[in-house]
């Protein structure tokens, strides 16, 4: 029986969608806004030309690269973890492919849009409804104005759900072949993956017989990383929750340090107060309370 390995792990990815173009032309077209007119028909690889990774997050980022005959760069990330500046590195990334389409004193002109595609097996944006995150440059009033330069997609593949997305044949084939197989592998997929010609071929591509050893040892050990990063994570999560915490009961020590001072302080401009009725002088007042007299004649 076949046993088919998870297409998430950098072996298995870069196998389906860093050595095919067919395929990884079907999941930038099925997954971009693309108008109509405007489908990816072919592609060049380009060499992954990273920025600085994160200290954590480094071993959980697959990156594959390719250009369109006619110029556009497309950027495909598969990221395990997410971390706040994820983000960030993203539009560097994309923005780095941008600039660097310019060589100085050519004309602007020649600039092509930059899309950049990251599959993210994390949920970072919780309170909004949605798997699917399109970032561009639009007008803030008149949306319909764009400046076509960078475009970034954000797919939270834990979000997913088939039945939501019915109409879209190949947005949902494509991403349930990515979320549909578990890192310890499936004996068994389901019969429309299989039936058609680009999920079937990728199927075949990740099943455990196809790789040799070498592949499998990357494999495990990718998995094996990722777990590692996952634990890291957690602990740099606990430690800022505790340090937030700590923070957070040291603010209101000091909050009801200052209320019971003022509310001392409060008790004896009262005090001053009725004295000053009883026709006290302000010294007197001032032996009494613990005020100035200056503070007692103010009252």
């Amino acid at each position: 029986m076949a046993k088919y390995l998870d297409p998430k792990a950098d072996v298995t990815f870069k196998k389906v969608f860093g050595e095919h173009k067919n395929l990884v032309i079907s999941l930038l077209n099925a997954l971009l806004p693309l108008d109509d007119g405007k489908q990816v028909e072919s592609i060049e690889y380009m060499t992954p030309e990273m920025v600085p990774e994160t200290p954590l997050g480094k071993n959980s980022i697959v990156d594959v690269r390719c250009e369109e005959t006619g110029g556009r760069k497309f950027i495909v990330e598969m990221q395990m973890e997410w971390f706040p500046d994820f983000m960030q590195r993203v539009l560097l990334n994309a923005s780095k492919a941008y600039v660097r389409q310019l060589p100085k004193g050519n004309d602007y002109n020649l600039l092509q849009p930059v899309y950049s595609l990251s599959l993210v097996n994390h949920t970072f944006e919780p309170e909004l409804d949605g798997y699917y995150h399109y970032y561009h440059l639009v007008h803030d009033l008149h949306t319909e104005k764009v400046l076509d330069g960078l475009h970034l997609v954000f797919v939270e593949l834990p979000k997913f759900k088939a039945k939501n997305l019915t109409e879209k044949k190949m947005q949902v084939l494509w991403l349930r072949f990515l979320t549909e197989i578990a890192p310890d592998g499936a004996d068994e997929v389901s019969q429309d993956l299989l039936d058609n010609p680009q999920t079937g071929e990728a199927l075949e591509l990740v099943r455990e017989s196809g790789l040799n050893d070498e592949e499998r040892a990357a494999y495990e050990g990718f998995w094996d990383r990722v777990s590692i990063e996952a634990t890291k994570k957690a602990y740099v999560d606990r430690a800022f929750a505790e340090r937030d915490a700590a923070n957070a009961r040291a603010d209101a020590a000091v909050a009801r340090a200052n209320a019971a001072i003022e509310k001392i302080r409060e008790d004896k401009l009262q005090t001053a107060r009725n004295l000053k009725a009883m026709n006290l002088t302000n010294e007197q007042i001032a032996a009494a309370t613990g005020l100035t007299v200056d503070e007692i004649a103010a009252l």
